[in-house]
């Protein structure tokens, strides 16, 4: 089983990031995806959902308006396009696939908006 996210980077306040994680080794197609930040010192923030089918789309406050949460089942990818970057945004983003099953987390991606 895999989870491993890309796309992580240095971007300047304002600025765009398309995360992705590309799985493997379990059937993606049934598993809820999460996207989670951890912001230096503090814990795992869930800021982004998906369902299973993709119709069901949910954010944290602090992202709502500006993130967008997506998924490929045929390629067993999940999105997250960040756009108007801050540095409170600034952090290392973990995608998290669940179901009533085993869950499994990705290894993290680091991102850091500064100018």
């Amino acid at each position: 089983v895999q989870l491993v996210e890309s796309g992580g980077g240095l971007v300047q306040p304002g600025g765009s990031l398309r995360l992705s994680c590309a799985a493997s080794g379990f059937p993606f197609s049934n598993y809820d995806l999460s996207w989670y930040r951890q912001a230096p010192g503090k814990g795992r923030e869930l800021i982004a959902h998906i369902s299973a089918s993709g119709r069901i789309t949910n954010y944290s406050d602090s992202v709502k308006g500006r993130f967008t949460i997506s998924r490929d089942n045929a390629e067993n990818t999940t999105y997250l396009q960040m756009n108007s970057l801050n540095p409170e945004d600034t952090g290392v983003y973990f995608c998290y696939a669940h179901s009533e099953g085993p869950a499994y987390w990705g290894q993290g991606t680091q991102v850091t908006v500064s100018s």
